[in-house]
């Protein structure tokens, strides 16, 4: 072998010997940790990754330190990239589309299902004792299963697996999160409704006979079917629409939530409305006042409550709110109003009805359920 006479070739091959070691050095220190990350991982699964819901779960998930997106499930377009449906989505090590059949469940530990009323019931039944299944769907929001048949209109088809399930709006169940292992995120309408008032039943402020609510949402909580959905609405893209009035699935849901806090039935009037907007919800509560109780202790009763609620947020006491606050995040704003009527006032309650309302609180609770930072993807 010919030695290295000059100074300058035997300059170079101690670089290179050197350079070899740092590789070799730094491959020593960064597999450990790389590892130790991917041992770590909440590999999760998305049935109806596809939907508006579905998708938003993807951009919060990819964002997410501690989550390792292992399956995206759809029953159409089976092998194409999700980018295909959203352009903003632009990691490139994605899963393609695959049917939930294609999911080894010993690889995963939390299976989401943004999917249409009775799917997420059929996963319920086949899921094994290391996954957890945190829903989207109405499928285990109502305790009474005649009641889920009465206001959804379908058969339930695991009847026994609602007591095993947990209702789980997190600011109020945040204890219990960590021991279900089916965890049932509240409706977007519901979210907004419960997290203002709850607070006023627990101190019985208000008259619970009398509780009127008034919903307007952006068109995406009625899903991509839209114009099928509603085409009895003429120019539904430019108009303020009610819906479902009288008889909005919802409305079981906000009943049964309130009655449990106020231990007394309680019914609602709940009205929503679609106006010409893709994303938001405001909602408007019209209360009657207990004895004793001002607007202002009201506020002060809200505020207090949800003071380590980090997405909670309060306005200024009697500044009226809008959806623009807080569209694309995870948190609520609420206002309290009074009113030019005796004894009445007005709150008003807005969240983004695809995060909060859905996937973003979805995510809240598999972080609790985890036992991980609660606020982790969220900010």
């Amino acid at each position: 072998m010919k030695e290295k006479n000059t100074a300058a070739e035997k300059q170079e091959e101690a670089f290179n010997f050197q350079k070899d070691n740092y590789s070799k050095h730094y491959l020593l220190i960064i597999i450990p940790d790389i590892l130790n990350i991917m041992k770590d991982s909440l590999n999760i699964a998305i049935a109806g990754a596809t939907g508006y819901v579905g998708l938003e779960l993807i951009k919060i998930l990819i964002k997410h330190k501690k989550v390792r997106i292992s399956y995206l499930c759809a029953q159409k377009s089976i092998g194409k990239s999700i980018n295909t449906f959203d352009k903003s989505i632009k990691k490139k090590n994605l899963p393609k589309i695959s049917k939930i059949k294609s999911i080894n469940w010993s690889n995963i530990k939390i299976i989401f299902t943004a999917l249409p009323n009775g799917e997420a019931q059929k996963i319920a039944k086949l899921l094994p004792s290391n996954v957890k299944l945190i829903d989207l769907s109405g499928d285990f929001r109502l305790q009474n299963y005649k009641l889920y048949e009465k206001w959804y209109g379908i058969k339930h088809g695991c009847k026994k697996l609602i007591k095993e399930s947990l209702y789980s709006l997190t600011e109020f169940s945040r204890k219990q999160i960590p021991n279900y292992k089916i965890i049932s995120c509240p409706g977007c309408y519901p979210t907004s409704i419960q997290l203002p008032l709850i607070p006023i039943l627990k101190k019985k402020a208000v008259n619970i006979n009398n509780i009127i609510i008034d919903s307007k949402s952006g068109h995406s909580g009625a899903g991509k079917n839209l114009k099928k959905k509603y085409s009895f609405v003429k120019n539904l893209s430019k108009s303020v629409s009610a819906y479902g009035v009288g008889k909005h699935k919802h409305t079981a849901e906000i009943d049964q939530q309130l009655t449990l806090v106020a231990k007394k039935e309680i019914n609602v009037i709940f009205t929503p409305h679609l106006i010409p907007m893709y994303r938001g919800i405001l909602s408007t509560i019209y209360l009657e006042l207990s004895k004793g109780y001002t607007a202002k202790k009201i506020y002060q009763i809200i505020k207090k409550y949800h003071k380590n609620n980090f997405f909670v947020k309060m306005a200024k006491f009697n500044k009226s709110i809008g959806t623009g606050n807080v569209i694309n995040t995870n948190f609520c704003e609420i206002a309290v109003c009074k009113s030019s009527k005796k004894n009445k006032i007005i709150v008003i309650s807005t969240i983004d009805n695809l995060i909060k309302g859905a996937s973003g609180q979805a995510v809240q609770n598999m972080n609790v359920a985890s036992r991980i930072n609660e606020k982790m993807g969220l900010l």
